[in-house]
């Protein structure tokens, strides 16, 4: 009897050491769509004012508003002990949600807005560094998944309410130089590779 408990437990262990598990992060290949409500985050394609369609708030300091995010979709297929685990994400600036006050639509605050989207999208990207680096398996990635999203998540929170606080929503000038220039070489320096 203990020589068969012996085998069984060698033979499980061999087993799931042949078990292979393949993660694969990417980006959301999405096509534009001048009809959409969405825009997917494209480092050749800055927002312009006709982007965004929202009605204006009449309370608080905001001249606007970029509502923007990132999440990811996970897809997991398993067959003859291979699993394959596809986590795709994406960064996105909704046009129904983000607006303008009349008046307020020059160069110098759509700058400013287009910043929030790009710490947006330095989040994610950090966010797929963090998953490339993880040891995802069978048995953590959905916890460890969630766990590095709010992670990063919080992070650009942070990021987002630190430029706003720091430039007064942009109305401090030589702060605002200060932080283009920090979020340009954010975005130079990153790989998602």
């Amino acid at each position: 009897m203990l020589r068969f408990i012996f085998l069984l437990l060698i033979s499980t262990i061999c087993n799931s050491s042949f078990a292979q598990f393949n993660a694969v992060i990417q980006w959301e290949k999405n096509i534009q769509s001048p009809q959409s409500d969405t825009i997917y985050y494209n480092l050749n394609k800055k927002l312009t004012w006709a982007d965004f369609k929202g009605k204006p708030s009449t309370s608080g300091p905001a001249a606007a508003i970029t509502e923007s995010g990132f999440g990811f979709k996970m897809s997991v297929s398993s067959f003859n002990r291979k699993t394959d685990l596809l986590i795709t994400v994406f960064c996105y600036f909704n046009k129904e949600k983000s607006w303008v006050r009349p008046g307020m639509d020059d160069d110098y605050a759509l700058e400013h807005e287009q910043h929030h989207f790009d710490i947006t999208y330095i989040n994610a990207v950090l966010f797929i560094q963090k998953l490339k680096k993880a040891q995802l398996n069978r048995g953590n990635f959905n916890v460890l998944v969630n766990k590095i999203h709010d992670e990063c998540f919080t992070a650009m929170d942070k990021m987002q309410d630190d430029y706003d606080g720091q430039t007064s929503n942009g109305r401090i000038k030589a702060m605002q130089k200060t932080w283009n220039k920090k979020v340009n070489q954010q975005l130079a320096s990153l790989t998602t590779d």
